[in-house]
């Protein structure tokens, strides 16, 4: 093989990149919040609502990237399991989910959850790239806590 034989190195894509390390992200998500009973869409969920008070089926779904019928069903599922209840007690009127003491207690736990994993990935002992990327972050959203 000659000098002239070696593919060049491929192009970096940001896009690649990124979805690659969400799929990473992603998955040490999933085993931090099974132990929870929880996955990456209802913490998401959780965390909407416990963040925006008052917020409507169809801000959920426009927040969540999810169909409003998907919102409705999962909401109906943490209502079932005791994480939120929907104070509205007339149907056809806006509802008001809010986080049950014990959604709050659940969403505080997976938030540790999310801090060990950002450590992991994002953290002084990370690969030295997503710690790049971390401070990218940082200068765009402003700082944050670190892991």
């Amino acid at each position: 093989m000659t000098r002239e034989d070696v593919p060049a190195p491929p192009t970096v894509s940001p896009s690649i990149v990124l979805l690659t390390l969400a799929h990473r992200i992603e998955s040490e998500l999933a085993a931090a919040l099974a132990p929870l009973g929880l996955t990456v869409s209802r913490l998401s969920l959780l965390g909407h609502i416990s963040g925006v008070p008052g917020a409507s089926f169809s801000d959920l779904a426009r927040m969540s990237g999810v169909a409003v019928q998907s919102v409705h069903a999962a909401v109906k599922s943490l209502v079932g399991a005791g994480l939120v209840r929907d104070t509205t007690a007339r149907a056809g009127s806006a509802s008001n989910i809010e986080l049950t003491p014990e959604g709050v207690r659940l969403l505080g736990e997976a938030m540790a959850g999310v801090a060990r994993v950002d450590a992991l990935l994002f953290g002084p002992d990370a690969d030295p790239i997503q710690q790049r990327v971390a401070a990218a972050l940082d200068g765009v959203f402003g700082e944050r806590a670190r892991p």
